[in-house]
């Protein structure tokens, strides 16, 4: 799998996220077999009104719906931050069985930083790992976001 083509993806949908003046963080889950995109999304916690509308949480449900079942079998999920443990979790339960991250996130991640959720008892799947992939396109759409909202 090119996991910088599905990347550079999920840094779109973080692009649209920085338009709509959300925190850009975008994700794309992906048929782990086929290739075939399955669901986009991007945050929308500001406009929504909601806090649990993270990338991660929107890509999840979305695909849930499309394929009417809660568990994600066979899929990889390609995020442009790592996961707070929110969303760490969501990934989880829904069974998406490899996780790849963009920037690492050591303020509010829960995948190589803090908690580390998937390392605790309390988790009932651990998906496979990559990081690192685009992270520094992944890290500077953020870092000029919060340049940009600061003045």
């Amino acid at each position: 799998m090119d996991n910088e083509k599905y990347m550079l993806l999920a840094l779109k949908e973080a692009q649209k996220a920085a338009i709509a003046d959300e925190v850009p963080v975008g994700a794309v889950l992906v048929d782990s077999q086929t290739g075939k995109i399955i669901a986009k999304a991007h945050n929308k916690t500001e406009h929504g009104l909601d806090p649990t509308a993270h990338a991660e949480i929107s890509v999840i449900r979305k695909a849930s719906k499309k394929l009417k079942t809660k568990r994600l079998w066979g899929t990889t999920l390609f995020v442009t931050l790592e996961p707070c443990a929110m969303c760490a979790a969501a990934i989880s339960f829904a069974r998406i069985e490899n996780l790849v991250i963009g920037a690492t996130d050591e303020k509010s991640g829960a995948v190589l930083n803090g908690v580390r959720f998937f390392e605790s008892k309390t988790c009932h799947f651990k998906p496979q790992i990559i990081s690192g992939v685009l992270e520094k396109k992944s890290a500077e759409l953020l870092k000029d976001f919060f340049k940009n909202k600061r003045g």
